[in-house]
């Protein structure tokens, strides 16, 4: 559990740095019946689950107009990255999410119909259709993978990797795209774009950019997004567009690993978004609009034809940002401005441009934040004009006009329109916290429990509600059982021991085993004779500390002792009268002196004294004679204590 929430913060981190889920955009616009209407394809929903086609008419202004509600298809994960391709007068749109890919054929007249789904167990990280031929989809995997579908031949794997092309990087976002030449893709990674030949032999291609010194890259610059940028039929047609965190660069197919232009854009968030548009008219330069996931815009006019070199046409010119926008709206209370500070600082995560017709000339741009508002400017070409935002409303899933400070009085009415069903949003969600075991609580969750919806409508309910669930509110799990005690045959000491460790009664074993076998070692072991000594140094101890003791001479005392050592064994309550020393022991002392004299291994059949070995005798008399040296007083000095702890 603590490698998976390590795994998850470090996850969560990387995604405030950068969210590369929504690499290359959720935004699309399809053309419609007439060069001033078309479809916005958009994610929406509180977890991005639905798809919507907003039909969209151009005014002769250069503002949009909504035509009618939206139409949705209901997925199950979220929008990641919306794809269109015009192909022969067939128009595609491919949609990618975190483990479904799918693509749809798009009719002018009805509702767009669904070719394909397809599920990647290992996550999802680009989709792209095929300039060349209808149909055809590029589709990259975290497992290092490039997957290539056709209607004909259906999904087949043209390329595998799992490790990166130029060094090593632990990221495993890959991306793919279409070149010049039908049968040649690129394939991407944080290090490098190579170049592969579909009909050639696995691992075969060539190295079209590397992060390194070839492209003067600065230190730690990875790739973010690789892009196509040729069309047919137009000039030149093997450009591609390479965006890092500091700079863009422009690569020929025909000549690799050499870039044709480089420029640092500058912008403080990752650049994710990228859309070149055909000129205003033949002759003039083609723009190119970088997007920054913080909401930044730059647009480019890039020249160049036929062999000539590609170049800038003047300087580039950056574009009002959404967050440019609140000093347009009115003053509102802390808390509320706070909430349309935050709504307005979302990221952004779809880019769509629309070049309009020759007697407005000029771009419709269109971006797609995070929290599902749709903004919109529009431009001049090589000036931009007062930037118009076009967000969605907090309840419908609609667009709404709001405009810069040289607001319209139609355009102040509808952003005050807009303001106010985001006023009526819950500012914040209330926290989550621990249940309380209360009967009135616990009896709703039994009633809820009781109601005929399955677990999967429940967790769906939830998700469009933004909800927690607990796992009270879904179902009671089953509990397992322990496995049964396992039966064993043989009964010895080690399957009685495993038995009773089983049955949870291993610490009862424990005490049973050792009391059987502390008694079996007590009666087997034999009296030493350390413990007789011990026990004769205590009596002596006693004897001396004693208040009332005899200050016999010391002749007499080793013959009382020796006596005392030599006697029967008599019983202890006739021991201390018997003796003569012991009339003077204290009462509280006779206890300890009974314990000490009842060790002492000494046999009852023994008729009289026994004789004493010289080597136990001496060491007697010596022992008692060094007990006895400390008290008594005399004029011979006291000997030196051993070294050898007697």
């Amino acid at each position: 559990m603590g490698k998976l929430l390590h795994e998850e913060l470090a996850m969560r981190w990387e995604q405030l740095l950068m969210d590369e889920a929504f690499t290359g955009g959720a935004l699309a616009w399809l053309p419609g019946r007439t060069a001033r209407a078309g479809q916005l394809v958009y994610p929406s929903g509180g977890a991005l689950d639905k798809l919507y086609f907003q039909e969209v008419s151009v005014t002769s202004g250069g503002n949009p107009r909504i035509l009618e509600n939206p139409g949705h298809v209901q997925l199950r994960g979220p929008v990641r990255q919306v794809v269109t391709s015009t192909v022969q007068g067939e128009t595609l749109l491919a949609v990618r999410s975190d483990y479904h890919c799918a693509t749809w054929k798009i009719d002018k007249q009805g509702p767009p119909a669904l070719l394909q789904v397809m599920q990647v167990e290992k996550g999802a990280t680009g989709i792209s259709l095929s300039p060349h031929l209808s149909g055809e989809l590029a589709i990259c995997s975290r497992s290092g993978a490039v997957c290539l579908w056709t209607p004909q031949a259906g999904l087949q794997t043209i390329y595998k990797d799992t490790e990166t092309l130029a060094f090593r990087d632990p990221s495993p976002w890959r991306w793919a795209d279409f070149t010049a030449h039908p049968r040649v893709l690129t394939v991407g990674d944080r290090t490098g774009v190579k170049m592969v030949d579909i009909q050639g032999p696995p691992g075969c291609g060539l190295l079209l950019f590397r992060a390194g010194a070839e492209a003067a890259c600065q230190k730690g610059e990875r790739v973010l997004l690789a892009q196509y940028l040729g069309q047919p039929g137009q000039t030149p047609p093997s450009l591609h567009l390479i965006c890092t965190q500091f700079s863009i660069y422009l690569m020929d197919e025909r000549l690799p690993l050499v870039p044709m232009l480089k420029w640092d854009h500058g912008l403080p968030s990752a650049p994710l978004l990228a859309r070149l548009l055909p000129p205003a008219s033949p002759g003039h330069p083609r723009p190119l609009l970088l997007g920054g996931q913080g909401g930044q815009l730059q647009l480019l006019h890039i020249t160049g034809e036929g062999t000539s070199m590609p170049q800038l046409a003047g300087p580039p010119q950056s574009l009002p940002s959404i967050t440019e926008s609140l000093s347009a709206f009115p003053l509102l209370e802390p808390k509320k401005q706070q909430l349309l500070q935050e709504r307005l600082e979302a990221p952004v995560i779809g880019l769509a441009a629309v070049p309009l017709c020759a007697s407005a000339p000029g771009l419709l741009l269109f971006q797609l934040s995070a929290a599902g508002d749709v903004f919109y400017q529009h431009l001049r070409l090589l000036q931009a004009s007062s930037p118009r935002k076009v967000p969605e409303q907090a309840t419908a899933p609609s667009v709404d006009q709001v405009s810069t400070p040289s607001w319209t009085p139609q355009a102040s009415a509808r952003c005050s329109r807009w303001l106010e069903d985001l006023m009526e949003l819950s500012p914040t969600r209330p926290l989550w916290v621990a249940p309380t075991f209360s009967h009135r609580r616990f009896l709703g969750h039994m009633e809820r429990q009781k109601s005929q919806e399955t677990m999967p409508q429940k967790l769906r309910a939830a998700m469009a509600k933004g909800q927690l669930l607990r796992p009270g509110d879904l179902s009671t799990l089953p509990r397992a059982e322990p496995p049964p005690a396992p039966q064993c045959s043989q009964q010895d000491e080690l399957t009685e021991r495993l038995t009773e460790a089983w049955e949870g009664r291993v610490t009862a074993w424990w005490r049973r085993h050792r009391g059987e076998t502390s008694e079996t070692q007590t009666q087997s072991k034999r009296p030493k004779r350390r413990t007789q000594l011990s026990s004769t140094f205590s009596s002596f101890t006693s004897y001396l500390d004693s208040p009332d003791a005899s200050s016999a001479p010391r002749s007499q005392d080793l013959s009382t002792s020796e006596a005392r050592l030599q006697s029967p064994r008599v019983p202890p309550s006739q021991e201390l009268t018997q003796e003569v020393w012991g009339q003077g022991v204290k009462r509280e002392r006779r206890q300890t002196l009974r314990d000490h004299t009842d060790k002492l291994p000494l046999k009852r059949d023994t008729p009289g004294p026994v004789a004493t070995p010289p080597s136990q005798a001496s060491s007697l008399q010596t022992m008692s004679f060094r007990q006895q040296t400390p008290v008594h007083s005399g004029s011979q000095p006291p000997q030196k204590k051993p070294r050898m702890g007697f």
